[in-house]
């Protein structure tokens, strides 16, 4: 990776990628791409069904050439991979909470997340083109009268930051994700409150004003990803 520690590798949004979900999005991140697209359905699950409230869930999935060596599809295992069940509840999460589910009415979002490529961050790429997908498509429900007010609260995005050789690090790619010695992702609003953290020491316990500084790290890449999100291009439509 060939950038300042401190520094976000190259992050650029493209909105309206396909034609069909009320929300398209891909998200490029130095070398991850991830499709980001949001699906409205007009029903909740059982535990919401006459509340008034709605729900927004997620999927991830990494797709067969989204790596070096070709990822088995889960249809052929009779199973879903664990670590993209995991992936999808933490995208899910994030997303909720930048909505308030009262104004959403008996909706249903459904983010799908498919890394096209993977290079480090994908989690992180798909909270972040997630948020764009979802805005998107809170703005077509409110533009068809669905919606009477917006349901979102805050804006979320997420990075990954680790502790690389001794150097504190933002934005980790495959390389120095695999050999950190902490590897930590970051959930954030627009406001500057945390969401979710996820912090791991590989090898040995680190001390508190490392996870503080790592913190404050995040919290620098994040509000370069807002405006990442805030100026996502709509791509030219091909005829």
């Amino acid at each position: 990776m060939n950038k300042n520690p401190q520094d976000l590798r190259k992050t650029t949004i493209y909105r309206n990628f396909t034609d069909y979900p009320s929300g398209s999005v891909m998200i490029c991140q130095g070398r991850t791409r991830v499709l980001c697209t949001a699906s409205v359905e007009d029903k909740v699950p059982s535990f919401l069904s006459g509340s008034g409230r709605g729900w927004l869930t997620a999927e991830y999935s990494m797709l067969p050439g989204s790596t070096l060596q070709r990822k088995e599809r889960d249809i052929k295992k009779g199973r879903q991979d664990p670590r993209s069940v995991e992936i999808g509840r933490l995208i899910g999460r994030s997303l909720r909470a930048s909505l308030d589910l009262s104004k959403l009415g008996e909706h249903t979002i459904t983010i799908d997340c498919d890394v096209l490529q993977a290079d480090g961050g994908t989690r992180c790429a798909s909270i972040t083109g997630g948020m764009v997908a979802l805005s998107d498509s809170v703005a077509r429900l409110m533009g068809s009268g669905a919606l009477a007010e917006n349901p979102i609260l805050h804006k979320v995005a997420a990075v990954s930051v680790g502790i690389c050789a001794g150097v504190p690090t933002l934005d980790l790619d495959y390389e120095h994700d695999s050999s950190a010695d902490v590897d930590m992702n970051v959930v954030m609003t627009d406001g500057g409150g945390l969401v979710e953290i996820q912090g791991t020491a590989e090898r040995a316990p680190f001390a508190r004003d490392k996870l503080l500084e790592m913190l404050d790290l995040a919290a620098k890449g994040i509000r370069e990803l807002f405006k990442a999100q805030e100026s996502a291009a709509v791509l030219a439509v091909q005829s």
